[in-house]
């Protein structure tokens, strides 16, 4: 094992992240110590580098959709061995005595630390994660394709859990944990209709070709009233563009970290006991349901690949919109 890392560093949000060499960690009581292989570019490390995250742990490195081998395990660790491949996702410890996380709703623990924002993340070589909230993942396939299932593939299955039984889905920010989410609505026997930056043409084909029911801008109107709305994007806007058109009884679901301000809008669009509500964060028992769900689908993820020095392309290409899919860090000099 090497005894220095290549890393990515964010020493200040609004900076780029900084390529350095750092003492490779090593694994603690309860811990073990990761050999990335690849890493999701979440467009929560978006909001981490350009500050609309509070109170983040700096310097840090961002990532948290991390696979990899475990290299080492710490003291009291059970049920990982060395050599086998994990996942690290974006919930990296909670309490486990207060009211949330004794009754099943450790996603909203006040203590609650996470991936790449509170704890060292995974646009590294290596990265240490409480082995508690580690998932063993299958120890074949593309480490680059596994990765997106860590946050795009977690808060998206969590986002349509929140959206109970609706068949008339529609989709806001057709991107990396869209495309994951629509391959299971799919599965589920449900349509989705895909809303797209207005005039992404691109997109719209790729939702299509996803098997979307519809595909058109966020500024057009689907044929068919909805039953929920899912909201990827981090735009307020969105909100009572989706109400309008939403029938009654339904919900939208917002599944960002981070959203820009909800406008004022008339209660007529929320009345007929329609629902604005929030997804925060994952469970282990998401994980653990979409990870077994996952290969009876089976999800395919697309996937942009970029080397570990080129972090601060992808974050511009997630930015900009220039791909489909995900954009995963590979540990490629």
């Amino acid at each position: 094992m090497k005894t220095t890392m290549r890393a990515m560093l964010l020493d200040r949000p609004g900076e780029p992240l900084r390529e350095t060499a750092l003492p490779t960690p090593q694994a603690g009581a309860g811990e073990v110590l990761i050999e990335v292989e690849a890493c999701g570019v979440c467009r929560t490390d978006l909001h981490l580098v350009d500050g609309e995250l509070p109170d983040p742990v700096l310097p840090m490195i961002p990532g948290h959709e991390i696979v990899g081998r475990v290299a080492a395990t710490g003291s009291g660790v059970t049920g990982f061995r060395v050599g086998q491949r994990v996942g690290v996702p974006w919930l990296g410890w909670t309490c486990g005595h207060c009211a949330f996380c004794t009754s099943g709703r450790e996603n909203l623990c006040d203590a609650a630390r996470f991936t790449g924002y509170q704890i060292q993340g995974g646009y590294a070589e290596y990265t240490v994660a409480d082995a508690r909230y580690c998932f063993p993942l299958p120890e074949t396939g593309d480490a680059a394709e596994l990765a997106p299932l860590l946050c795009a593939g977690l808060i998206g299955y969590r986002a349509l859990v929140l959206a109970g039984p609706a068949q008339r889905l529609g989709v806001y920010g057709f991107g990396a944990a869209a495309h994951i989410v629509a391959q299971v609505a799919r599965f589920q026997g449900r349509e989705f209709y895909a809303f797209t930056r207005p005039g992404d043409a691109a997109c719209q084909h790729f939702a299509r070709e996803l098997g979307a029911a519809w595909a058109g801008g966020a500024d057009e109107t689907p044929p068919v009233p909805l039953e929920a709305a899912l909201i990827f994007a981090p735009v307020g806007g969105l909100v009572p563009a989706a109400l309008r058109h939403l029938a009654k009884g339904g919900s939208v679901v917002c599944a960002g970290i981070h959203m820009s301000d909800i406008p004022a809008f008339p209660y007529a669009l929320l009345w007929g006991e329609r629902l604005i509500r929030s997804v925060a964060n994952l469970t282990r028992r998401d994980g653990e349901e979409f990870l077994a769900l996952a290969p009876r689908v089976p999800v395919r993820t697309t996937v942009h690949r970029f080397p570990l020095a080129q972090a601060n392309e992808a974050l511009r290409s997630l930015r900009e919109g220039r791909f489909e899919g995900a954009a995963v860090l590979t540990m490629a000099s």
